[in-house]
């Protein structure tokens, strides 16, 4: 079953669909590809989808200039898993020197993002480094920039779209981290995955209903609990009252009420208060059994 995080690659590779657009998307790829070196470019992948899009961007954007390999095999988790690969110095450059890609000193360059291709060069820069939570867990996006200045420069981009993101450090990467759900659900609407920005919202719409429904369990459990102790007590105090032979003294209406709990241990006292012949409320109901317990009371002293 594949995860929501390769199911969003999926949807954001069939979306990279014109020139402009593949010509943006390699870019965000490249600048963002975490194993990068004069002598090669090496991008892995579970995702078939990403891979085959991987060979489709270096046929279109370099016209079948740059050679590359890319590779099937078998991952320890029974996955397949793809292996992308440029070799060699010269091909390096090349590929590299098309967009002035320098490997010491990595930054985005806006001037290579044209014609509003924004959207499909930050959907490039999810496929080499980011990843999202499946939401039914918790709601988490990530980017892994292999440098400090890309982490910069993403926080930034976000940042202009008023989406603030956390960072922290994990082993040579930089993470920038969304947590909210709303954030998520706008960043992968503008890098194209669509679908699985309602598939999110409709998991949150599941959970907050399903959260609802327990807080009412939960509630109408409390209320069902404080109805069978405090009608347990209210057996007991006029069951004790009988057994000293004073429960015909009792007043008409204690007596009334006490009929009617010993008949109905299971209802509450607002249910007692509408069966009674003049029909009173839950708080006149309640003090005619604080009566009663003090008659019990007395009884025992």
């Amino acid at each position: 079953m594949a995860s929501f995080s390769n199911s969003v690659k999926e949807e954001i590779c069939s979306s990279i669909n014109d020139k402009d657009k593949r010509y943006a998307c390699l870019y965000g790829i490249l600048l963002y590809c975490r194993h990068i070196s004069e002598r090669r470019i090496l991008i892995q992948t579970e995702s078939e989808a990403f891979a085959k899009l991987l060979s489709a961007l270096t046929n279109s954007v370099y016209e079948g200039k740059i050679p590359y390999s890319l590779e099937k095999s078998e991952r320890s988790n029974g996955a397949a898993g793809y292996t992308f690969t440029i070799e060699g110095q010269d091909a390096v450059f090349e590929a590299l020197s098309f967009y002035g890609i320098s490997i010491s000193s990595r930054e985005i360059n806006l001037t290579h993002i044209v014609n509003n291709s924004l959207n499909v060069f930050l959907a490039g820069v999810f496929l080499a480094c980011g990843s999202v939570t499946d939401p039914y867990k918790e709601y988490h996006l990530e980017f892994s920039a292999p440098v400090m200045q890309l982490y910069k420069d993403l926080n930034q981009i976000l940042l202009s779209f008023g989406i603030e993101a956390g960072m922290t450090k994990r082993k040579n990467s930089y993470v920038l981290y969304v947590k909210y759900s709303e954030n998520i659900e706008d960043i992968l609407a503008f890098i194209g995955a669509r679908q699985c920005t309602i598939d999110l919202m409709n998991v949150k719409i599941y959970k907050d209903v399903r959260n609802k429904a327990n807080r009412i369990a939960n509630c109408d459990s409390a209320n069902i609990d404080k109805v069978i102790a405090a009608s347990s007590k209210q057996i007991s105090d006029i069951e004790f009252i009988q057994s000293c032979g004073k429960f015909e003294t009792l007043p008409s209406d204690l007596k009334e009420v006490a009929e009617l709990r010993l008949e109905n241990p299971e209802i509450s006292l607002k249910e007692i208060g509408e069966l009674l012949k003049k029909p009173i409320g839950r708080s006149g109901v309640n003090r005619r059994f604080q009566k009663i317990s003090r008659i019990a009371e007395e009884l025992k002293a």
